[in-house]
């Protein structure tokens, strides 16, 4: 006593229609919210590599004004650097300034 597959009824397929639609629906909503953190991750990871390249300068350019805080402290240096710079003479020497 075999019995013979009749196909589904309209009650079965409008059950297995809303099945399908709400796993759908819940596919659909992961895959959105998976590329949407993604893309998150990535702008991230692109905003570190900024900051990381930033960190380098700054820690370069905080070297350099502490090698200068040092010379500045040297009393020769910057008897040297204002006769350079904003060109002060010794007593008697004659500054002569040669523009290219």
């Amino acid at each position: 006593m075999v019995k013979k597959h009749k196909g589904y009824t309209a009650k079965t397929k409008g059950r297995m229609f809303v099945i399908f639609l709400f796993f759908g629906a819940i596919i659909a909503t992961l895959g959105y919210t998976l590329v949407f953190n993604l893309k998150q991750v990535n702008d991230m990871k692109k905003e570190l590599a900024a900051l990381e390249k930033e960190k380098v300068s700054l820690l370069e350019e905080e070297e350099a004004t502490e090698a200068d805080i040092k010379r500045l402290s040297d009393p020769l240096y910057v008897a040297r650097y204002a006769r350079e710079k904003y060109l002060y003479s010794k007593e008697g020497e004659i500054i002569l300034r040669i523009e290219e």
